[in-house]
């Protein structure tokens, strides 16, 4: 029996988050080996091979596709209800590096349904799926990541979709979703992105791309977009932008927009950090968060633990947040400022008030550049009711800064100041009681 724990606002935590089984090869169903089908390590672009397996897979029913050791290429794959994915120890399931190895279709995208590529993987209205094992999937990004520098470098103006890039795994309209054991990798764009779905985990995953030699711009872990009762447990994630990041629609009429909404409990614990920008961060294209659990963190070179990017152009509201048990060396420990990158009003005339409300940051041990990274904006948000407790900080710059946060709550915080000029030298400034 589980004891009650809770989110944020007294929400009790369901029994589907401590279920962290990860099933067998042998119960996902009847076994298709790619190689018994016409799909092998040949170095050859084998989409059409593999999208026939996986209608085939589905006309009978069911069962999972298994790639074994060696590696197998392919453009956008669509799979359909009933058929699961296991990678075997030794495989790697590569993404072709010629975006036009993916098609064209409508998705969902940067905060917009539009025209794009579709991801590696895809899966649309779906009730269970698992993709799991030990082996890995790769973007194969590299040719694309180079090519968006060179873009970058031509026209400084250029947006992530200029570059034509593919994600390596999008999930839509589905639920009872599994992702496990996997290591994910090299994404040409955002590595992960679920949108409009529910009951989804992410399980001892190992989600990675390079920041040198090339950096891999805009490769996100996880984009949890319009979103509920969501699980990241035991992961390892370290990608050239943020690593959880909740989206959900922009624009200055983005909170009334149907295929817009809210990312609701969500729950991050026991994860381990490499390099990002982001740890957990709301924005740049979201507009109602409530509900999000952050817990037993280690980051060892993290931007931001907490960011909230606050659009000019968007009305939001981050509400009942909550990160604790976290130990970190950081650029800076919290982060709220405007984000105004592609910027656009659209038309309307007055700026989209925005909140802040509810946040608690405790039991954290962090080094870090800035403690306190708030801006204040009262023309576009407002921030209240804050809680810092139980926090051991040791940092460049304090920059705490009273009354940027209405109803702030400061208990037992210590803030170790160490001067960048000498870094032997501290001062100390302890708050609360």
């Amino acid at each position: 029996m589980v004891n009650k724990e809770f989110f944020p606002d007294g929400t009790v935590i369901d029994d589907w988050f401590y279920d962290t089984k990860v099933p067998a090869l042998e119960e996902l169903g009847r076994q298709y080996v790619l190689t018994q089908y016409g799909i092998f390590d040949d170095g050859k672009v084998h989409t059409r091979e593999f999208q026939w397996l996986i209608d085939l897979v589905a006309q009978r029913g069911g069962g999972v596709i298994v790639v074994p050791a060696g590696t197998y290429l392919t453009g956008s794959l669509f799979f359909k209800q009933g058929v699961n994915l296991y990678v075997s120890e030794g495989g790697t399931l590569k993404g072709s590096d010629d975006i036009s190895d993916y098609r064209l279709c409508e998705t969902r995208i940067e905060g917009e349904t539009c025209t794009y590529f579709a991801a590696l993987i895809n899966v649309d209205g779906v009730d269970g799926f698992t993709m799991c094992g030990p082996g890995v999937i790769d973007g194969n990004g590299l040719r694309s990541w180079k090519a968006f520098w060179m873009r970058r470098e031509w026209n400084p103006k250029c947006t992530n979709k200029d570059e034509q890039r593919p994600r390596l795994v999008y999930i839509s309209n589905s639920q009872n979703v599994l992702v496990a054991d996997l290591h994910l990798q090299n994404s040409h764009f955002w590595t992960n992105h679920i949108y409009k779905s529910h009951h989804v985990k992410y399980l001892n995953c190992r989600i990675f791309s390079p920041a040198i030699p090339v950096k891999a711009p805009s490769t996100d872990a996880i984009d949890i977009d319009v979103c509920t009762d969501f699980l990241i447990k035991n992961c390892y994630m370290e990608v050239n932008d943020d690593s959880v990041v909740l989206k959900g629609g922009k624009g200055p009429w983005a909170d009334t927009a149907p295929e817009n909404g809210a990312n609701e409990r969500i729950l991050v614990e026991d994860c381990t950090y490499g390099f990002c920008h982001g740890c957990l961060t709301c924005g740049s294209e979201s507009v109602h968060n409530r509900n999000i659990l952050i817990r037993r963190l280690k980051i060892s070179d993290g931007s931001n633990l907490l960011w909230l990017k606050m659009r000019p152009d968007t009305p939001q509201l981050y509400e009942y947040i909550t990160v604790e048990d976290v130990d970190a060396k950081l650029k800076n420990f919290i982060t709220v400022k405007p984000w105004t990158q592609f910027f656009d009003l659209k038309g309307r005339t007055d700026v989209p008030r925005s909140r802040g409300e509810h946040i608690t940051m405790r039991n954290c041990s962090c080094v870090c550049d800035t403690y306190f990274n708030v801006e204040a904006q009262e023309e576009q948000y407002v921030l209240s009711d804050f809680t810092f407790e139980n926090l051991r900080i040791t940092a460049n710059n304090d920059n705490f800064t009273e009354g940027i946060v209405e109803n702030m709550t400061v208990k037992n915080v210590q803030v170790d100041i160490r001067p960048e000029s000498d870094g032997d030298t501290f001062g100390q400034a302890v708050f609360g009681s």
